[in-house]
C-alpha cells in the first residue's frame, strides 16, 4: 500500500512543476519560506518581552503563571490544531488554507498588541496558534505541488532551514523592538510579513487542482484534536507545576492518550480516514516522524536554558542574547542544503544518524560551559549544533513527504509539524522541569539563614534568587545563583544529549537500507 502511495505522488506534482518557470518556482518558495518564518518567529519572539509584561507600569503586571501561559497557549493550540489544518487543506486546497491562516494570524497579532490584560493576551495568543496551524501544513504541501521530485529535497532543505533562522531572529527582532517601542510592537511586526505572504500567495502559488476532493473525516478530526489537546495540556501543566504525578497532570495525559487510541481504531475502519495510520507501518515514515520529535525535544530544551544562561548568568540584554544566537541560524542554513547532496551520495540513514550524533555531542558539550566561558567557543558550539540539526531535519522531512500521495500531503505535513511541536513542548516541559528541580537542590544550602518567605521565593529560579539578593543586599547570592544554574544546565544537557543520541539510533534502524521501507 505504501509503495502505491509513494508512486502516486510524483506524477501529478512533477507535471505541474514542469509547466512552472524556474524563476516563478523560486519566488513561490520564497513566499512559503516567509510564511513559515513568520510562524516560527512567533514561537520565540515573546520570550524577550516577558520581563516587560510582568511590569505593572510598562507591561500588564502579569504573574509568573500568566507569563508561562502567554507562551504555552500559542504552543498548545498550534500543536493540537496542526492536524486539523492539514486535513482541511487536503479538502479545500492548501493555498486557500494558507491565505485563511495568514489572515487569522495577522488579525490575532493585532489583537495581541492591543491587549490590556494578561487573560486577554493569553486568549489572543491562542487565536494566533489557530492561524499558525492552518499555515504550516499548507507550506510544506505547496512545496510538494510546486517542485518535482528532483528539486523537492533542496526546496524542503531551504524551507526547513528557515526555522533555524527564526530561532535567532525571534530574540534579535524582539530585543531591538523593545529597546525603542512598547511591548505590543513584538506582535505588530507580524502584520507586514503577513501582508507580503498574502500578496505573494495570490500571485505565485497554485490553487487546488484535484478533481475529486478528499472526503472529510469529522469524527477523526474531532478525536485527534481532543486527544492531542488533552495530552499537550497535561505536558505543559507538568512543566509549569514542576510536578508530574498530580491528577491535574496525569489525568489529561492519560485521558488524551485513551482518546488517541480510539482515534487510531476509528481511522483503521473508516473508508476515507483523515490520516491513514497504516503509514506508520512503513519504517521510513514512522522513523522519520519519531526522529523529528526527538530532534525538537533536544533543540527546544537547549534553546530554553541557553536563553536563561545568556540573559541571566552572562547578564546580556535581549538584543545581545539574540545576536549571540545567530550562529545557530547560520549553522542550520548551512547544514540543511548541504545535507541534500550528502543523502544522495551516502543515503539518509548514515547522514542523518551521524548528524544527530554530532548534535548530541554539542548538547553534551554544555557540561564544559561555565560562568565565564569565552563567547567565541560558545559561538562555535552553536554553529556546529545548528549545522547538525539542519542536516538532520531537512532529509527526514523530505522522507515523510515522499511516502504520501498528493491528496494527503496536508495530513502528512501536519504529522511532521505536529511531531515538531509536541517534541518542542516535551523538551521545554521535561528539560525545564529537570533544570528547575536540579537548581532548587543546588541553591538550597546557600539560602540557609534567610527569612522563610525570602528563602521560599529565592528557591524558585535563578532569576528569583537574584531578585531576592538585590532586595536583601546579599551579592554573594548572585554568584551562588549563577553557579547553581550552570550546574543545573550541565545536568539537563546530559538528558538532551541522550535523547538526540536515541534519535540517531532510530534513524539508523529505520533507514538501514537505501531502498524499501
Amino acid at each position: 500500500m505504501v509503495h502505491q502511495l509513494a508512486g502516486h505522488e510524483p506524477d501529478q506534482s512533477a507535471a505541474g512543476a514542469s509547466r512552472t518557470p524556474a524563476g516563478r518556482r523560486r519566488l513561490a518558495l520564497a513566499v512559503l519560506v516567509l510564511a513559515q518564518l513568520t510562524v516560527w518567529l512567533d514561537n520565540t519572539i515573546l520570550n524577550v518581552a516577558l520581563k516587560t509584561l510582568a511590569d505593572p507600569a510598562e507591561g500588564l503586571g502579569a504573574t509568573t503563571n500568566q507569563l508561562q501561559w502567554s507562551i504555552s497557549s500559542y504552543t498548545l493550540i498550534f500543536a493540537v490544531m496542526l492536524f486539523s489544518g492539514g486535513v482541511l487543506g487536503d479538502r479545500y486546497g492548501h493555498r486557500r488554507l494558507l491565505l485563511t491562516g495568514t489572515t487569522v494570524f495577522a488579525a490575532s497579532s493585532l489583537w495581541a498588541a492591543l491587549c490590556d490584560s494578561p487573560g486577554e493576551l493569553i486568549t489572543a495568543r491562542g487565536a494566533m496558534g489557530v492561524g499558525s496551524a492552518l499555515i504550516m501544513p499548507a507550506t510544506l504541501s505547496l512545496i510538494s505541488a510546486v517542485f518535482d521530485a528532483g528539486e523537492r529535497a533542496m526546496a524542503i532543505a531551504i524551507w526547513s532551514g528557515s526555522s533555524g533562522l527564526a530561532i535567532a531572529a525571534g530574540p534579535l527582532v524582539g530585543g531591538a523592538l523593545l529597546e525603542r517601542f512598547w511591548w505590543g510592537s513584538v506582535f505588530l511586526v507580524n502584520l507586514p510579513l503577513a501582508a507580503v505572504t498574502v500578496i505573494g500567495a495570490l500571485l505565485l502559488l497554485p490553487a487546488a487542482r484535484n478533481a475529486s476532493r478528499t472526503k472529510l473525516d469529522p469524527i477523526g478530526v474531532l478525536l485527534s484534536t481532543v486527544g492531542l489537546l488533552a495530552v499537550v495540556y497535561g505536558l505543559i501543566e507538568g512543566g509549569h507545576r514542576n510536578e508530574w504525578t498530580s491528577p491535574g497532570v496525569l489525568g489529561p495525559i492519560a485521558g488524551g492518550a485513551a482518546v488517541l487510541v480510539v482515534f487510531v481504531l476509528v481511522e483503521l475502519r473508516v473508508s476515507s480516514p483523515s490520516l491513514d495510520v497504516r503509514l506508520f507501518g512503513n519504517t521510513r515514515f514512522s522513523g522519520a516522524t519519531v526522529s523529528v520529535m526527538l530532534t525538537y525535544f533536544s533543540l527546544s530544551g537547549a534553546m530554553f536554558y541557553t536563553a536563561f544562561y545568556l540573559q541571566g548568568v552572562r547578564g546580556q540584554t535581549p538584543f545581545e542574547a539574540g545576536l549571540n544566537l545567530v550562529p545557530v541560524a547560520v549553522g542550520v542554513l548551512t547544514g540543511a542544503p548541504f545535507s541534500a547532496a550528502l543523502v544522495r551520495r551516502f543515503g539518509l540513514g548514515p547522514v542523518v544518524s551521524l548528524a544527530m550524533l554530532v548534535a548530541a555531542g554539542t548538547f553534551l558539550s554544555y557540561v564544559r560551559i561555565g560562568t565565564d566561558t569565552p563567547m567565541p567557543w560558545f559561538w562555535l558550539l552553536l554553529f556546529v549544533q545548528g549545522a547538525a540539526m539542519g542536516a538532520a531535519m531537512a532529509p527526514t522531512t523530505e522522507a515523510v513527504m515522499a511516502v504520501l500521495p498528493q491528496e494527503r500531503t496536508g495530513a502528512g505535513s501536519a504529522v511532521n509539524n505536529s511531531m515538531r511541536q509536541i517534541g518542542g513542548v516535551l523538551g521545554v516541559a521535561v528539560l525545564g522541569s529537570l533544570l528547575t528541580t536540579t537548581y532548587r537542590s543546588e541553591i538550597k544550602p546557600s539560602l540557609v539563614g534567610l527569612p522563610g518567605p525570602a528563602a521560599e521565593a529565592a528557591s524558585g529560579s535563578a532569576e528569583a534568587t537574584r531578585q531576592v539578593a538585590a532586595k536583601l543586599g546579599r551579592p554573594e547570592l548572585v554568584a551562588a545563583a549563577d553557579q547553581g544554574f550552570v550546574h543545573a544546565m550541565h545536568v539537563t544537557s546530559v538528558l538532551g544529549a541522550a535523547v538526540a543520541g536515541l534519535g540517531a539510533v532510530v534513524v539508523l534502524v529505520a533507514f538501514r537500507r537505501r531502498e524499501g521501507g
